[in-house]
């Protein structure tokens, strides 16, 4: 679906896995087992290889009911511990700071009926993450028995809405599945909509409603919006601006700090310690989650296993497993953040540093054609600037034309030839005076022309 909605020319081949599942794929020899998660179908990865079992955990609750009737094959894994013996386990981390268990994904539907029950006059917005096809079907059988139509908003919300049922993960009457057409037509209490921006992200479709730039919906005090996700660490400003700009519009927020309309994916602490007991590993290595998270493992699995049997890994280091056990080698591999955009690749750091200087202090660009046989300044230097100074301060830009001239007259005067040379002349002394005017640093651009 993404790789279609991208436009990219690569056609992977995909293999439909089921679970209890065991195929090789390359040197791996791989058994697949269900896992309960916030997405459907996860899995648990066991790695038969010569030195034992590797088991990966993969994001992971242990939900003893699930909305599809699910469950993880703790079974399977008891099986594998006490028989051949799990030799190394890699489990998600990501609520190991978390004291308890997590609460089922079915607890949240009967918050979401009740809360459809209070607000029967009131068109109703969820937002949620697109991939959360069990919250969605739980929206579906609270809201399909008051006659309300279900209308998916959001680019990926619609891919997966829309993918879900294809596959029949999704069960929704097709008599109550609407389009963003049916707004304008339908009275509030007939439709829910289900979208994207949960998280506030700038471009979804909940921010868009928020900022009234939707083409399909404004909110209005006829409006209940529905936050079922919890901010992710590092967006709860954002996700705070978003509810208060919905507030402003008259409409009614409802949000995980007022009901339980949202339950982590995540297995805590009871949780994390069911998975160790069961599996009984020889070796532990936390994954998945910030630096905090694997150290909070790290103490959950020493109440388990002796302590010289748990290593700690951070992005980048290497893992080696062999008849000695688990250890890091010196070796590192590159594992920060990449950036892409568009389809021109990867942006490398430079890249990237240039566009904080732009965003932070705009930049100013001067232009001048040089004769290096006379050494004389043939036309300009003239300055162009962009987000460096308003109207007011266009003044600034010719004082920065004559301290480009008189820097590549000093450079021309010296004997200085190279146009590459002439130029840091120019960006030293425009900068400086760049600083000297305004306490600002934008990106100083020379350009010189040989005549």
């Amino acid at each position: 679906g993404k790789l279609e909605q991208e436009d990219l020319d690569i056609k992977p081949e995909l293999i439909e896995l089921h679970d209890g599942e065991r195929r090789k794929i390359g040197p791996f020899d791989c058994e697949f087992l269900p896992v309960t998660h916030s997405t459907p179908s996860g899995l648990i990865t066991a790695f038969h290889t010569p030195q034992g079992i590797i088991l990966h955990s993969s994001d992971f609750k242990l939900d003893l009911t699930p909305v599809d009737g699910r469950r993880t094959n703790l079974s399977r894994i008891g099986a594998l511990g006490d028989g051949p013996g799990v030799r190394l386990l890699l489990c998600d981390s990501t609520n190991a700071d978390q004291p308890g268990q997590s609460t089922s994904e079915t607890s949240v539907g009967a918050v979401i009926a009740q809360l459809v029950h209070e607000n029967a006059e009131q068109r109703l917005i969820f937002g949620a993450f697109s991939s959360h096809i069990h919250r969605l079907q739980q929206i579906a059988d609270a809201v399909v028995p008051h006659g309300r139509i279900v209308i998916p908003i959001g680019r990926s919300m619609l891919r997966n809405f829309t993918l879900a049922r294809q596959l029949g993960m999704l069960r929704i009457p097709d008599a109550n599945v609407g389009t963003e057409s049916d707004i304008a037509r339908s009275e509030p209490h007939e439709i829910c909509v289900v979208c994207t921006g949960s998280q506030a992200e700038p471009r979804a479709a909940l921010t868009m409603m928020a900022s009234g730039d939707s083409k399909y919906l404004e909110f209005g005090p006829t409006d209940t919006v529905v936050f079922s996700s919890h901010p992710i660490p590092g967006n709860e400003a954002a996700v705070s601006r978003l509810r208060s700009n919905i507030m402003r519009t008259g409409a009614h927020v409802v949000h995980s700090g007022h009901v339980d309309v949202h339950t982590t994916g995540h297995g805590k602490q009871h949780e994390l310690r069911t998975l160790h007991s069961v599996a009984a590993p020889q070796w532990f290595v936390p994954v998945h989650g910030e630096y905090e998270h694997l150290v909070a493992h790290v103490e959950v699995a020493k109440s388990l296993m002796p302590e010289n049997r748990i290593v700690f890994a951070q992005d980048g280091e290497q893992v080696v497993l062999d008849d000695d056990g688990v250890r890091l080698t010196d070796e590192q591999v590159p594992a920060g953040h990449v950036y892409t955009d568009g389809h021109i690749g990867y942006l490398d750091g430079s890249v990237i540093h240039e566009r904080r200087i732009l965003r932070d202090g705009g930049f100013v660009a001067v232009f001048a054609v040089v004769d290096i046989e006379n050494g004389t300044v043939v036309s300009g230097p003239s300055v162009e600037s962009r987000g460096w100074v308003d109207a007011q301060g266009e003044h600034l830009e010719s004082e920065l034309a004559d301290e480009a001239f008189e820097a590549v007259v000093a450079g021309l005067d010296e004997g200085i030839t190279d146009l590459d040379e002439l130029e840091r002349l120019v960006r030293r002394a425009v900068g400086r005076t760049v600083n000297g005017l305004t306490g600002r640093r934008p990106m100083i651009v020379p350009r010189l022309v040989r005549y």
